[in-house]
């Protein structure tokens, strides 16, 4: 069986689920990898034989979305892209919320299943942001269509959402508490968070970024390149974490039941669904970092860690799943 898996390249988490499940696939047969977008960091080994520019999420240093760079990222030659995409030589097509390739489908008439994280919005009972937001809304809805779902979040809310695939250095990992807090907030600048960071030197805080190429030391600060490996490491030994509205580290933090304080991208309505969902797990979320923040901080490091997160189905079994439930295309 020939397998084509399309990744949202617009940050780390849809890269990093891929390699996760790349093992399990194997066992259904050869996969090769479609990465579209530019703002992921990581390096990676998957055998990556398609990639575009596609469309990419761009912040302010604030911690806002920048329209205006995301609009750049648009352009008639996605359709071009999208024609030119041989997905018809490949069985089955698995989407990870990647729009070239649904584009292709729809203009090849292809079956193919949308899973991930942007899946499980498919279902009404999927946790929603009270703000208002009709274009956030129509990008979960419509922004990547598919002939089947099956959707990853926090919780089980409806029949084709599972739990989130959690790398396998996580679950095997023995958990330590030195102290640190380890920070992932990519819509935020060095410049901006340091000055709030600082006004607590008896704690560690140990910042990843795409700001810097090396370590970087600023007092109580700790700057880190983005690297899965050290990332990984340092949140299993961290005390805390805070974050921003994504679903994978939030996940793996709940996982290894360490204290979540999350802050969702400013109107990345994604986020703030997901923030939702947070809460209704026990985990602090806040809108923004502000004049309140000193005492936000101060509350959530010292208060209980009561959050309700289970975690009921191994990579392997929801591989296992997708690949029994999967929709296969007549070459």
């Amino acid at each position: 069986m020939k397998i084509f898996y399309a990744i949202q390249g617009t940050g780390n988490g849809h890269l990093s689920r891929a390699e996760q499940l790349y093992p399990h696939l194997q066992k259904y047969g050869d996969v090769e990898f479609f990465l579209s977008g530019s703002n992921a960091q990581l390096n990676t080994t998957l055998p990556i034989k398609y990639k575009s520019n596609g469309v990419s999420l761009h912040y302010k240093s604030t911690g806002g979305m920048d329209y205006g760079k995301i609009s750049k990222s648009l352009g008639l030659n996605i359709y071009k892209e999208a024609k030119a995409l041989p997905i018809e030589k490949y069985d089955v097509i698995i989407n990870d919320f990647e729009f070239i390739t649904s584009l292709a489908c729809s203009f090849k008439k292809k079956k193919s299943v949308q899973f991930g994280h942007q899946a499980s919005f498919q279902s009404k009972l999927t946790p929603r942001a009270s703000t208002f937001n009709p274009i956030g809304n129509l990008v979960l809805d419509r922004f990547v269509k598919s002939t089947h779902y099956l959707g990853l979040h926090f919780e089980s809310y409806d029949k084709n959402i599972y739990n989130p695939i959690i790398k396998e250095e996580i679950v095997q990992a023995k958990v330590i508490d030195e102290g640190h807090i380890a920070v992932y907030l990519p819509q935020y600048a060095i410049e901006f968070v340091t000055p709030y960071f600082l006004a607590f030197p008896t704690f560690n805080f140990e910042v990843f970024t795409k700001e810097v190429k090396q370590v970087t030391i600023n007092k109580n600060i700790t700057f880190y390149p983005i690297d899965n490996k050290a990332f990984t490491d340092r949140l299993i030994r961290c005390h805390g974490i805070i974050t921003a509205g994504g679903f994978e580290t939030p996940a793996e933090a709940m996982y290894l039941k360490k204290k979540v304080l999350s802050i969702p991208i400013l109107n990345h309505f994604e986020q703030e669904c997901n923030g939702e969902a947070m809460k209704k797990l026990g985990v602090k979320v806040i809108k923004k970092i502000d004049s309140n923040f000193n005492q936000v901080f101060s509350e959530w490091v010292n208060g209980d860690n009561k959050i309700n997160f289970k975690h009921t189905h191994s990579t392997a079994a929801i591989v296992d799943i997708l690949m029994n439930n999967i929709p296969i295309n007549t070459l």
